[in-house]
């Protein structure tokens, strides 16, 4: 298992931006891929962004492309989640998953975009 934090989430007007992190610790963090999901109240969870082990090959939900960017330091054994132009349906609690959610899950950060 992975023992996953996020963090950066916040209150944002629409427009603006905030950058998600999530730092990973367990298993070699470069071995399996990393994801973003995100739940609005009332709707189920729902995929956002997912990188390769690498770094090489990102997939993106079409809601996002554009606007979203995701991204991994190896080093670090980090994954971040770059907003751009948030828009307030973006408003929901955002999680990072290890290996499509079969290693774990962060315990998730709240993303609330003003209108």
């Amino acid at each position: 298992q992975v023992h996953l934090v996020e963090s950066g989430g916040g209150l944002v007007p629409a427009g603006g931006s905030l950058r998600l992190s999530c730092a990973a610790s367990g298993r070699t963090f470069s071995s399996y891929t990393m994801g973003w999901f995100r739940q609005a109240p009332g709707k189920e969870r729902e995929f956002v962004a997912s990188i390769s082990r690498s770094g090489g090959n990102t997939y993106y939900a079409d809601f996002v492309k554009g606007r979203f960017t995701i991204s991994r330091d190896n080093a670090k054994k980090t994954v971040y989640l770059q907003m751009n132009s948030l828009k307030p349906e973006d408003t929901a609690v955002y999680y990072c998953a290890a290996d499509g959610g079969s290693l774990g899950w962060g315990q998730g950060t709240q993303v609330t975009v003003s209108s």
